[in-house]
């Protein structure tokens, strides 16, 4: 193998090797040709600019000292221009600078991991063990952590909680959910379902929906959720519950709740059917179909965060049950889609359609129809607006509509929104009307629950 082949570079006529920056043959042509062409460059300009000047320029003495200057100048002009290329030629090729590699520091873990970890001993030092003379031994959360009352599990609490533990595959036995499944069956009313705090001793379909699919989850025995589905879907009419079939929020959480619980029922394609049909048009973005706080007529501004709540029930419905290509549910849930993309916010991370929400179901009170029952029901807009922009049918739309970067501004925008709201794993709901500070469960469990299945969804591992 010849030296050059070695990459050593090529020899002199001697047989040595040029000396490192030294010039090379080709630099040394170079000059040799540009030396030459210096002169010939600058005598053609003289040539031709005696010969093309008019005579009434001012006699030949004026045209030989104008073509004279030219063609020195000109002359001049490729001397510079060869003595920059034989300096070129001279350095060689140019190289990069050379740095020290950096070693690569080893891969490790983001903040989610501590994160959830802080809310599972916020979890674990929250949790309340009550003896109740009538239901026995109870485990589970307030509505709230950190209330001022003396704590006592609720049926709420306990659902999100165990929803929670169910989250995380409960990494210990500080936490069991066998004790919050039997905790949420002795908060069970006695004439069968489940309520709010707020609501009294008369179950309601939204919380029996919450509470039906928490159980479902954890490996309750099918028979004994079929009775209290029976109980729930019997009630949940427009005759017995007009104000609650109305409600967005309130058909939304039955069905996803009833999905988990009960995916045969015969009153899933109806409630479907009821949420689709309720869908309006918004004149302020392309007529697209999306939904306010109610089904029925006045329906009310439109609004993103039930839009959002209809796309992920209509969402996981298609999953369940057949839907047909043309089917109504189908393109409801896609307009819905189309009009959460053409949020016309200029960050999307503060913008109006990530604004929480308050609402009121109001409704008569059996015992006295001239009373109403109000439940003040409250919203964490972002975390369902990042549950709905990260639905299968979601993505399918963004792609074939061509609308995959709105949809992954929107994605990045509501999952920043969601991860802004917490601190050491837990979120906050700042009350208006004080300075105090309250930690729903709900707001909890959406919170992890969003930021959980957003960091799976966008896990891309090495190839």
């Amino acid at each position: 193998m010849s030296q050059q082949q070695l990459g050593r570079g090529p020899l002199r006529s001697d047989g040595t090797a040029p000396e490192p920056g030294g010039p090379s043959e080709a630099a040394r042509f170079v000059g040799w040709l540009g030396s030459l062409g210096c002169a010939a460059a600058g005598y053609a300009v003289f040539q031709f600019l005696f010969g093309v000047l008019p005579g009434s320029l001012g006699g030949e003495a004026a045209k030989y000292l104008v073509s004279g200057v030219s063609g020195i100048g000109t002359g001049v002009a490729a001397w510079l221009a060869a003595a920059l290329l034989r300096a070129r030629a001279a350095a060689g090729p140019s190289r990069p600078a050379v740095t020290a590699p950096v070693a690569a520091e080893p891969s490790g873990p983001g903040p989610l991991p501590q994160v959830f970890g802080a809310a599972y001993g916020t979890l674990v030092d929250k949790v309340c063990m009550v003896d109740d003379p009538a239901r026995g031994r109870l485990t589970g959360w307030s509505h709230s952590l950190g209330e001022s009352s003396p704590p006592r599990p609720t049926s709420v609490g306990t659902a999100y909680g165990l929803h929670i533990m169910l989250d995380f595959g409960v990494p210990d036995g500080r936490l069991r959910t066998g004790d919050l499944v039997d905790t949420l069956w002795r908060l069970r009313l006695p004439h069968g379902g489940w309520s709010a705090r707020s609501q009294g001793s008369e179950a309601r379909p939204e919380v029996t929906a919450l509470v039906l699919g928490a159980l479902a989850r954890a490996g309750a025995s099918g028979e004994r959720l079929a009775e209290e589905v029976g109980r729930c879907t019997a009630g949940f009419t427009r005759e017995l519950d007009r104000a609650g079939r109305e409600s967005t929020h309130v058909v939304t959480t039955v069905l996803r709740g009833l999905l988990r619980a009960a995916p045969g029922s015969a009153v899933l394609p109806v409630l479907r059917e009821a949420l689709a049909d309720g869908a309006i048009s918004d004149p302020r973005r392309e007529h697209l179909r999306c939904w306010s706080y109610r089904l029925d007529p006045p329906y009310g501004m439109p609004s993103a965060l039930h839009t959002a709540q209809a796309v992920v029930a209509l969402d996981r419905a298609a999953r369940v049950l057949d839907e047909p290509e043309g089917a109504g549910a189908r393109s409801a849930r896609e307009d819905g889609v189309r009009w959460l993309l053409a949020c016309t916010g200029a960050g999307h991370t503060r913008c109006p359609d990530l604004r929480n929400l308050r609402e009121e179901v109001r409704r008569p009170r059996s015992d006295d129809p001239e009373r109403h029952e109000v439940l003040n029901v409250r919203h964490f807009t972002a975390s369902w607006v990042l549950r709905a922009l990260m639905t299968p049918g979601a993505r399918e739309v963004a792609a074939q509509d061509g609308l995959e970067e709105a949809w992954r501004e929107r994605l990045d925008g509501a999952a920043a929104a969601v991860w802004a709201g917490q601190t050491d794993g837990i979120w906050s709901w700042g009350r208006t009307d004080s300075s105090e500070l309250r930690h729903p469960m709900w707001m909890t469990y959406q919170g992890l629950s969003a930021l959980r299945a957003h960091a799976v969804w966008m896990y891309r591992p090495e190839e």
